[in-house]
């Protein structure tokens, strides 16, 4: 897995002073693919912009001014950070071998929201629980959602449960859907609510090196794919009408989707998608737009040959980064919170190397810049009710954004 490398290899990326930046890229307006003309050149796209008037920041702030600090620690490898949107304020975190802790009150509460450990297998490196996401109605029906690896087989698990207070029925778990992956990696595993009030789901392409069985490809198979299912509705759901291809498929073309997230102001969707040997990459989908969208892989990595050379019909990424300055990509979110320079940013960062990016649209294409370089191992990223931003560390801490 490439979640977990080397200690010395950490070292190195750590210590490199020669950092090479990420090749800001952008994205084309609608389904339009433009190819490179020079072999191994990002082609220059435009950025879509949403069509909404929302004010956010023309440039980066001053990140001297700003840190991220510590707020709890002591988790067992934290994966994911969410808020139930229902007014009291709690993040709720992710333990990978199977447990839901609550932040509340400025620390971690003593009894977990949820422990289903005795049904979730982490003895892989990337299987365990892998994500959550609230029901936009929690406070009234209790209902939230996960990704989990089965103890038994390692079949990825979306169930649902529910919960009063602090504390998950754990006896209430419905599983909407399962999928069995080939191989243990490259499982996904991000849950999200969509503005359209479905459920997305971030799948993997199922293992392997190079998509040996040309899943994320392949428009039946829900591997390598973001779903789409109408949980409101069914038993236990429905797939949309408006689904590209008749089943829970949305868009596809991706090999380890880790971490999805919609833009809370605008609606636009945000992936950062893990790469193969060379690139990593962040995909962007405007909000509104229908689904049906390819992503490349395994025909492409990032704006790169892969299977295929460049070619028209796939979207390229809004921003790609090569391994001189990373190995595994963290999608992030758009920040929404309390200090109106950030506002708009959608920010993201590497495992490998603890470096933060950050990208916003500027006259028409996207800019990207390095913001912070850390010594943390990121797993995710998340967001309060307020739009504030943290940052799960695979060293079992928490940190939050916040100014100096």
């Amino acid at each position: 897995m490439k979640r977990l490398i080397a200690i010395t290899l950490l070292i190195f990326l750590a210590a490199c002073k020669d950092i090479m930046k990420p090749t800001p890229t952008a994205i084309p307006v609608a389904h339009e693919i433009l190819t490179a003309s020079v072999p191994g050149t990002p082609p220059t796209r435009p950025a879509q912009i949403s069509p909404t008037e929302i004010v956010n920041a023309s440039a980066f702030p001053d990140t001297n001014e700003y840190e991220w600090r510590l707020i709890a620690r002591g988790l067992d490898r934290p994966v994911d950070i969410q808020s139930a949107g229902d007014g009291s304020g709690r993040l709720f975190i992710l333990e990978k071998p199977g447990v839901i802790q609550i932040y509340e009150n400025e620390e971690v509460t003593g009894a977990p929201f949820l422990d289903i450990r005795g049904r979730v297998n982490d003895a892989e490196r990337e299987q365990g629980l892998l994500g959550l996401a609230f029901h936009p109605d929690y406070e009234q029906n209790g209902y939230f959602y996960i990704n989990y690896s089965g103890i038994q087989d390692g079949k990825t698990f979306i169930s649902r449960f529910q919960a009063g207070g602090n504390a998950a029925d754990a006896n209430s778990e419905m599983v909407l859907l399962t999928i069995d992956p080939p191989y243990t990696n490259h499982n996904g595993g991000a849950v999200a609510f969509g503005p359209d009030g479905y459920l997305y789901l971030g799948i993997g392409d199922g293992g392997g090196r190079g998509d040996p069985l040309k899943n994320a490809q392949n428009k039946n198979s829900l591997l390598g794919k973001i779903l789409r299912i109408d949980v409101n509705n069914g038993d236990p759901y429905t797939i949309p009408s408006d689904n590209p291809f008749g089943n829970e498929v949305w868009a596809y073309g991706l090999r380890n989707p880790w971490r999805i997230s919609f833009d809370k102001a605008s609606g636009d969707l945000w992936i950062g998608d893990v790469g193969e040997g060379a690139w990593e990459e962040i995909d962007y989908v405007l909000g509104g737009l229908p689904g049906g969208t390819n992503f490349g892989w395994s025909l492409m990595e990032g704006s790169h040959g892969y299977d295929a050379e460049p070619q028209l019909g796939l979207r390229l990424p809004a921003v790609e980064y090569s391994h001189d300055s990373g190995c595994s990509v963290t999608g992030g979110y758009v920040y929404r919170g309390r200090m109106p320079e950030w506002n708009g940013i959608y920010l993201y960062g590497d495992y490998c190397t603890g470096y933060i990016w950050g990208t916003i649209p500027s006259k028409g294409v996207w800019k990207n810049q390095l913001l912070f370089q850390t010594t943390v191992n990121i797993t995710s990223f998340g967001v309060d009710e307020s739009g504030e931003i943290y940052m799960a560390g695979d060293n079992g801490n928490i940190y939050q954004l916040v100014g100096k």
